[in-house]
């Protein structure tokens, strides 16, 4: 007994003893050892995470460098984009908040694409590897997000936000979104998001009106980027009430929606100039009937969380299933949602995490469900891209609360976590290699997928693209044969690509009389369809019927002005109707929009050169453009350097003009042109007497 009441007494002497001994210098230094040591492994941690998120990503990922673009929305953003692919520059950069050929408003897009034509052209590897750089920024942005809201210095905190992020970083269906050239702008509008949340959660800290401010500008950035962003100030609420906790009671809820209101006007703002120009889009489709498009919302949610649970049979493109699907399917995916709901709901006290992760993936999604259709698509993989991080969080969180439980558990949790993400990153790995090149990424979605008929439209356009006519027709019949199974409006724009692409094909084949059938067709579905009536022109000036030609390509112009080929098509057709004063002006229009236009260059010279109307004539011009055609051509094409011989003997350069002369008739010969050989041979005749070119046919009858 009485040594039971001695040692307390020591202890007390003992720590009295260190207090009065021990300086506050060596108080402080104990502290500084103390923080030295928890930081250190934390900071190795945080690195480690990153290093291995960013070889995930890029052993993913890399072997996008090597693949090619799809003929499918690549051509609207890039290569076919004439304000995109001539790069950087002033104009290209006012423009970019103008364009609406993409039937969306994104600049940050838009210019993002701009840059990489800038750096790397239109080689695709370049392009890739701007997605891949994008994603990886984004996924180590979501990583220190999570990391720095849920609690920097709790290890378990660290590792559930790894986890998340590797999920998110190598998802199979977050394929799309990297892979897919033209969804630059999910990988975009992901980085501005993600800054966006890291912004807040510094602002939520530490108020004031700068971190305020610079987190409203990342948020527009992110519109900017893409209008799915509209959601974040319901995400940031979310966050308000956890990991955040800034909403005790009913009366902070209020204050924090008014916190919001800048936010959410922004986003309105968004929707709204997104619904306009969606509307006024050529390309724009009907709404299908709301309980069609109700139906598909409430399967596409159920069917979002199978495919993160067992990514299999992904594609590029869903049909829609219209009022195909079964009562059964409507009803138990309506009550699975209602039935989470409420669950969460119920446990949003004890388990927070659930209720703001459930609801993160319902509100996130909301814009692009279904419910009002911005496409013919069921549903899409890149729909997921930041949606899906609510459900990673809501399943993350309850699992490692539990882990931390026991050791056991907590190593169960660490080797499930890492067979998950390998597992995921080989499916991954596998889903990126079919967005190798259009066949193959096709070919996979015809296989994975039934009654296709826009795959089957985007490989017969490859294949016709290749010459392969005869498969090419056989596609779109088949596509065409698909389409016909409904007749609702919605599918109206699907009827005229289709009957468009058709049309083509016959025109290739020299079947005129069927093409026009079927390019007027596609004008019916669609009336200010600008491709089908621009070769519906076309087919009509081969069959020699310029009048009606001239109307469909003046038609083309009314529905895009600044589309040089018209412009230069228009400007033949008119030249052999004898209207030559006005087709130097469609020319000139067509040069003005695209400068290094050979046909363009090649064609006003000659008329400049040789017509035999003296008012029209112009030896000076007509050299300045002969000599860039020939030059932009490399110099070895007969036909051009022919123009330029005939605007060298225009401009009294007769000894210049027979030297071009001689060349293009040797050009001529070496490529086996005979008869334009023989031609030339004639003009060196006409130069050697002084005399310049006149071309008959090039009358002026106005």
């Amino acid at each position: 007994m009485k040594s039971n009441f001695i040692r307390p007494e020591r202890l007390i002497v003992n720590r009295r003893r260190s207090k009065l001994k021990e300086s506050p210098a060596v108080s402080r230094m104990k502290i500084r050892a103390r923080t030295v040591k928890t930081r250190s492994p934390s900071r190795l941690a945080l690195l480690a995470v990153c290093g291995i998120i960013v070889v995930l990503v890029w052993i993913v990922f890399g072997q996008t460098l090597a693949h090619d673009f799809v003929n499918y929305d690549d051509k609207t953003y890039v290569y076919g984009n004439s304000l995109v692919d001539a790069g950087l520059s002033w104009h290209g950069l006012t423009q970019a908040f103008v364009d609406t050929q993409t039937g969306n408003w994104h600049p940050f897009t838009i210019i993002s694409h701009m840059i990489d034509c800038q750096l790397f052209d239109l080689k695709a590897g370049g392009h890739h590897f701007t997605n891949v750089l994008l994603h990886t920024i984004a996924a180590v942005l979501l990583f220190f997000f999570f990391r720095n809201a849920t609690g920097s210095g709790r290890t378990s905190s660290i590792w559930s936000s790894a986890f998340v992020t590797a999920l998110f970083a190598i998802h199979p269906l977050h394929v799309e979104s990297v892979a897919w050239i033209a969804e630059r702008k999910d990988v975009l509008s992901a980085l501005f998001f993600f800054l966006t949340l890291i912004t807040y959660v510094r602002y939520t800290r530490a108020r004031s009106l700068g971190h305020y401010l610079t987190m409203s500008i990342l948020f527009v950035f992110g519109l900017m980027s893409k209008p799915m962003l509209v959601t974040t100030p319901v995400i940031l609420l979310l966050l308000d009430y956890w990991p955040l906790q800034r909403m005790p009671d009913s009366k902070s809820f209020w204050q924090l929606i008014v916190e919001k209101l800048p936010l959410l006007m922004l986003s309105a703002a968004s929707s709204i100039n997104t619904f306009v120009l969606q509307e006024r889009s050529t390309g724009s489709i009907a709404q299908l009937p709301f309980g069609w498009r109700l139906q598909n919302a409430l399967v596409s949610y159920v069917t979002y969380i199978w495919q993160t649970i067992w990514p299999a049979d992904l594609a590029v493109f869903y049909p829609h299933p219209e009022n195909h699907l079964a009562l059964w399917q409507v009803a138990s995916s309506a009550a699975f949602l209602l039935a989470i709901t409420l669950f969460v709901f119920l446990f949003r006290r004890t388990r927070p995490y659930l209720f703001v992760g459930w609801l993160w993936y319902l509100v996130m999604l909301l814009p692009v469900i279904g419910i009002v259709e911005v496409g013919l698509q069921g549903h899409a993989d890149r729909y997921t891209y930041l949606p899906a991080v609510g459900l990673y969080l809501a399943v993350t969180w309850p699992i490692a609360d539990t882990a931390t439980a026991s050791i056991l558990r907590r190593k169960i949790f660490v080797a499930s976590a890492i067979l998950v993400v390998l597992l995921l990153s080989a499916c991954a790995w596998k889903q990126t290699t079919y967005w190798r090149d259009s066949e193959t990424l096709w070919k996979h979605t015809l296989a994975v997928t039934k009654e296709n008929d826009v795959a089957h439209a985007n490989f017969g356009m490859l294949l016709m693209d290749r010459g392969e006519l005869d498969n090419a027709l056989s596609h779109f019949q088949t596509a065409l044969d698909v389409r016909s199974a409904s007749a609702h409006a919605h599918y109206d724009l699907s009827f005229a690509l289709i009957h468009g692409d058709i049309g083509n094909v016959l025109a290739r084949k020299g079947r005129l009389d069927e093409a026009i059938g079927h390019l007027r067709q596609a004008i019916e579905f669609q009336p200010n369809y600008a491709d089908a009536h621009y070769n519906l022109a076309t087919a009509l000036f081969r069959k020699g019927q310029l009048d009606d030609a001239i109307g469909e390509y003046r038609t083309t112009l009314s529905i895009h002005p600044n589309d040089a080929g018209t412009h230069a098509n228009l400007g033949n057709v008119l030249v052999q109707k004898g209207h030559l004063r006005e087709a130097m002006q469609h020319y000139e229009n067509a040069l003005q929009l695209e400068p290094d236009s050979v046909l363009s260059l090649n064609n006003l010279a000659w008329t400049l050169s040789t017509t035999p109307d003296d008012a029209l004539r112009n030896g000076a011009r007509a050299v300045e453009l002969a000599e860039k055609a020939n030059r932009l051509s490399g110099e070895n094409n007969p036909v051009f350097t022919r123009t330029l011989a005939a605007a060298y003997a225009e401009a009294g350069q007769f000894e210049d003009a027979i030297k071009t002369a001689r060349r293009a008739s040797e050009q001529a010969n070496a490529q086996g042109v005979r008869d334009l050989a023989l031609q030339i041979q004639e003009d060196v005749d006409l130069y050697r007497r002084r005399t310049p070119l006149r071309d008959p046919n090039l009358r002026n009858e106005r």
